[in-house]
């Protein structure tokens, strides 16, 4: 049982792709460790040694941030927009997108499920 950085990484698959289970490590950044460690890339998690686990968790408490440190971070990040009031905070405190996208329709990931409106009468006509 492989488990870095408090993560179980799955065991069929190929180091360069179960590192990536890691919060932080893409896939990018899986292959440079790869690299750096001198691991062959075709290998699978459970064929790893305990020596080459303990190489890549000392490498990537020693040179990355992830899991725990990471998130932290970020929702630090997040909390001083949101202090600052500036408009990427605002849009994070209403739940809406940050970086530009149309909201009239779609956004439905950062806005939820629809809330429908009830119809308005329009000025001028009665029933």
């Amino acid at each position: 049982m492989a488990r870095i950085a408090g993560v179980d990484l799955p065991l069929n698959k190929r180091v360069k792709y179960g590192l990536t289970a890691i919060f932080g490590v893409g896939p990018h950044t899986a292959q440079k460790i790869v690299e750096t460690i001198g691991i062959d890339p075709s290998k699978k998690i459970k064929e790893l040694t305990d020596d080459e686990v303990t190489k890549i968790r000392k490498l990537l408490e020693s040179d990355y941030k992830v899991e725990g440190g990471l998130r932290a971070e970020i929702a630090a990040d997040v909390k001083r927009l949101i202090d600052i009031g500036c408009y990427r905070g605002l849009r994070h405190k209403f739940g809406l997108p940050t970086r530009g996208q149309r909201t009239r329709t779609n956004a439905r990931t950062r806005k939820g499920r629809k809330k429908t409106v009830a119809g308005k009468a329009k000025a001028g006509v009665k029933k």
